[in-house]
């Protein structure tokens, strides 16, 4: 299992989302609302309180725990969903999961 991360515009998500909702057996996701400054190199930084409060810009991160075998083909889609080549498109990551249980589903107890 691995969890991918993506941080995208906020105005990508129900176009992402429809794609996720045509994939057979989509494993669901986390939708958390953010903000976020990226690197941006030559990009005039601006001075004061007020520079730094009004720099971050709204993001969605998106979360997603699923099977090794699909998270290449989830990557796709945010990509194919996500990128526009400007700057502010976002990132995604993936990272191991090293346990996973659904919490409706009894303990198992030796």
């Amino acid at each position: 299992m691995k969890t991918i991360n993506a941080v995208i515009s906020p105005s990508r998500l129900a176009r992402l989302r429809a794609a996720f909702r045509r994939m057979p057996d989509f494993p669901g996701m986390t939708v958390v609302r953010a903000e976020g400054s990226g690197y941006h190199p030559g990009k005039p930084h601006a001075p004061g309180v007020k520079g730094e409060l009004t720099e971050y810009s709204a993001r969605v991160r998106i979360e997603i725990v699923a099977p090794d075998d699909v998270v290449p083909h989830l990557l796709e889609i945010i990509h194919d969903v996500c990128h526009s080549g400007q700057p502010g498109d976002g990132v995604a990551w993936v990272t191991p999961v090293e346990t996973f249980r659904r919490l409706r589903e009894p303990l198992a107890r030796p």
